[in-house]
């Protein structure tokens, strides 16, 4: 494991397009979500000790917001031949587990991952009505081994402003978790395992 941050994607940028096997059958796209108020992208996994932190948070704040038609989908793009842990079939069993309520996509090739200049997990990006970028940054600051609860007030504040028809705050924090499980050749340029703290 690696500590690793956001890349922090430029504000603005149209959400990347995906169409990926969901854990549960089937295929969701990006077009899906079209119509929304906003749509929030989590790069998460099953074994990561950053995710099961917050994963509690996860399934509380989806719950909410799924509810104020935004959209919410979960992505795991670790190589699960070398992370059997984080197979769609262990997926399946997480997102019940769990109580996901939100779809849980795997993404084999890691395309989607490098589309998004996801770089660890958890990571999060909010776009807009329109699909555009306007929050990436953590949940909040709370840490694996810290005695800051698990809120997830950043990452909400930013989804009550869109919803208020306002921009989030630009200052914006990185995410910080475990750097996603690359498979050999797939290290995208930007991705720079330098044990951020």
């Amino acid at each position: 494991m690696v500590r690793t941050a956001s890349t922090m994607l430029s504000l603005g940028t149209k959400a990347p397009e995906f169409s990926l096997p969901e854990c549960d059958g089937g295929t969701v796209s990006l077009s899906d979500f079209a119509g929304k108020k906003a749509l929030l992208v989590m790069f998460m996994c099953n074994h990561c000790p950053y995710v099961k932190h917050v994963a509690d948070q996860l399934k509380s704040l989806a719950d909410d917001y799924l509810a104020k038609d935004v959209a919410v989908v979960g992505i795991s793009s670790n190589d699960a031949e070398t992370y059997p842990d984080d197979s769609p079939e262990k997926m399946s069993e997480e997102k019940k587990q769990r109580g996901y309520a939100f779809p849980y996509l795997y993404d084999g090739d890691q395309k989607v991952a490098q589309a998004y200049a996801a770089a660890c997990t958890p990571d999060f990006y909010l776009f807009d009505a329109n699909q555009e970028l306007v929050y990436r940054g953590q949940l909040d600051s709370s840490r694996p081994k810290t005695d800051i609860p698990v809120t997830g007030e950043d990452l909400r504040a930013a989804i009550d402003k869109v919803l208020a028809g306002e921009k989030p705050d630009e200052v914006q924090r990185p995410s910080l978790g475990c750097n996603i499980k690359w498979k050999d050749g797939n290290e995208p340029a930007y991705f720079n395992p330098t044990g951020v703290s």
